[in-house]
């Protein structure tokens, strides 16, 4: 005899890395946030109560990797969540995690060095993960380090999507697609093909993580208005300097920059307050309600619809690879 069974509800579950991103995913997907309680004992553990049953749902579980002294603590969090879906009886767990934890610690760089990220990797799987959705990786050779399922989805269709409405058909000056590094060459060339724009490339040297010694560039950029893309804005040093070398060396008109990630570290948001680039555009993967008061260079670009059809498609067991090539409002 055959059994008709309805099918399972999505639950989303939210950590406190970022909530907003979270209930804007629940918007656009038609569902509530589960009930969690997630918080820290006086000792500073961090202590995860969920309250509703999930037993044999579908979960997916929103928690980035956000900067700052927190980043360890929402880390465990994610952790803990995980593992209370696994004894909850959770028939499959989806971490959502934009801005993955420790990504830019993806190899051996030094001896003795740990490649910390292949860590986070075993941590959730270990944990009770089944699958993992991520945004614009680091290095993308991170999907390697685990056993299970990770669709490392793109910005870069809301980016052009963004670039063709804003600045182009605005903007009086010849566009200019410009990587602010080797290792970013890549994302930019792509974007510049795709907008059929020419391309220039910043080399640059550093005397140290996070510190840029030198800078040359690579292109002609006389008179236009230049587009720096990169993966994300940390300290900003290195938009900073890109954007001095455009406009002085290169006699650019106008810089404006593109993240995916807009950590903003330290004395991040000084540096793009007193730059000369026009503004910078970052998507809402980490939270910035806060750093939006502090600057009126930056504007938010959202993925809350992205990452929301990604949970639509992976739960539907449809093809998530369209949208690695079809922007999503």
């Amino acid at each position: 005899m055959t059994v008709d069974k309805t099918p399972n509800h999505i639950k989303l579950l939210a950590g406190n890395s970022h909530l907003e991103l979270a209930q804007k995913i629940a918007y656009v997907l038609d569902a509530t946030l589960c009930k969690v309680y997630v918080n820290q004992t006086t000792n500073r553990e961090s202590a995860v109560t969920i309250g509703e049953s999930i037993r044999d749902e579908d979960v997916y579980i929103v928690q980035t990797g956000c900067g700052g002294d927190a980043i360890n603590d929402y880390l465990m969090e994610l952790l803990i969540l995980i593992h209370a879906c696994k004894s909850a009886s959770a028939r499959r767990i989806t971490a959502i995690i934009p801005n993955f934890f420790y990504a830019r610690q993806d190899k051996k760089d030094k001896s003795r060095a740990p490649i910390t990220a292949k860590l986070i990797a075993n941590l959730l799987t270990t944990a009770g993960c089944n699958h993992v959705i991520t945004l614009d990786l680091h290095a993308s050779q991170i999907q390697g380090f685990f056993n299970i399922p990770v669709d490392n989805l793109y910005a870069e269709p809301n980016v052009l999507s963004y670039i063709k409405e804003n600045i182009i058909n605005k903007s009086p000056n010849e566009i200019i697609i410009v990587s602010p590094d080797a290792g970013g060459a890549k994302r930019a060339a792509s974007i510049a093909d795709k907008l059929d724009k020419s391309f220039a490339l910043i080399h640059k040297e550093r005397a140290k993580p996070n510190e840029v010694s030198k800078m040359v560039l690579v292109g002609d950029v006389t008179g236009k208005t230049c587009i720096i893309v990169d993966d994300m804005a940390d300290t900003c040093g290195t938009l900073c300097k890109a954007t001095n070398l455009l406009l002085e060396e290169g006699k650019a008109k106008e810089v404006i920059g593109i993240v995916t990630h807009g950590i903003f570290s330290g004395t991040g948001i000084t540096r793009i307050n007193n730059s000369n680039m026009s503004k910078l555009v970052c998507t809402n993967s980490l939270p910035l309600t806060e750093k939006l008061k502090e600057s009126n260079k930056i504007e938010i670009l959202d993925i809350s619809g992205l990452l929301a059809e990604a949970i639509r498609r992976l739960h539907n067991g449809e093809s998530v690879s369209y949208l690695f090539t079809n922007a999503v409002d």
